[in-house]
């Protein structure tokens, strides 16, 4: 993509996902993902009903009258995008392709993470680690990521999560939000997804088309794998070949559900002809009463 174009769509991306973050996911962000630690903030004369635990015995022995310590909660925290770049997300059948969606939806995420005083680091995957972004704050750096997103080239072809999930652990030693953004045409990713839930608050993505949930009914035509580069003559109109296809699609989502159920982490689905905003809002204010 010629320069001018990059920083035309940049602008416009940036336009809309600081938009929705701020107008409609900010608040709900914050309550979600509100720092668990505590700070010193001051010391304060003590009142009746504080706790005695809190009274700091040194100043209150200088200032002879007592005095207690006042915590805050440690506000700022890490949001890492864990975002799969592989050949399958440039499938679209309507609205736009998955990885538009991707795009935006990371986008939008990073904003209302800045402005809750967050660090936002990026790692874009495939079957390997293609670019590691360490985590910082800034307008900026949510720009550059945003110009990632668009113009990053993969060299990978296909999709390894648990080798994405790896290398987040390797990286991010404190505990960090995790945004796992993928269609999830994967397997194999079970075990080091429950170890890197124990390690971070983890929140599984899952993008899809409306297109993939059925062959269409083209006659014979030659169908090439995205990922795997393979290609073969397929009988769309088979009932034979749309069960097949139906099967294997159901394995890959069932094996996703049961990972993240396994894992104990959330679950966000989307689609390219759907309203993400609306699905991260259902989802935040219900993470949040929980």
């Amino acid at each position: 993509m010629e320069t001018a174009d990059l920083i035309k769509k940049v602008r416009r991306i940036e336009i809309k996902s600081r938009q929705l973050s701020r107008n409609v996911l900010s608040g709900e962000y914050h309550s979600s993902f509100k720092g668990k630690g505590m700070a010193f903030s001051e010391v304060r004369n003590y009142q009746v009903g504080d706790d005695i635990r809190s009274i700091d015995w040194n100043v209150t022995a200088r200032k002879n009258e007592p005095f207690i310590k006042v915590f805050e909660e440690e506000r700022e925290r890490t949001l890492m995008l864990l975002i799969d770049v592989s050949p399958s997300g440039h499938f679209g059948s309507k609205v736009q392709r998955k990885s538009d969606l991707v795009t935006e939806l990371a986008a939008t995420l990073a904003f209302s993470a800045i402005q809750n005083n967050d660090k936002v680091g990026v790692l874009f995957f495939t079957d390997k680690v293609e670019k590691y972004v360490p985590p910082k704050k800034g307008r900026q750096h949510i720009l550059t990521i945003i110009r990632e997103l668009i113009d990053i080239q993969p060299e990978g072809k296909g999709t390894d999560i648990g080798a994405a999930l790896e290398y987040l652990n390797n990286v991010q030693k404190r505990k960090a939000i995790v945004m796992l953004i993928s269609d999830f045409m994967d397997t194999d990713y079970e075990s080091t997804l429950k170890v890197s839930a124990r390690r971070h608050e983890i929140i599984a993505l899952h993008v899809t088309d409306p297109a993939e949930l059925q062959l269409p009914s083209l006659g014979i035509v030659p169908v090439r794998d995205a990922e795997t580069g393979l290609q073969k003559w397929v009988n769309t109109s088979s009932k034979t070949q749309k069960r097949k296809y139906r099967e294997s699609l159901d394995r890959f989502r069932e094996y996703y559900h049961q990972s993240c159920k396994l894992a104990g982490i959330g679950q966000i689905d989307l689609q390219t002809d759907g309203d993400y905003a609306k699905a991260l809002l259902s989802y935040f204010q219900s993470h949040h009463k929980s």
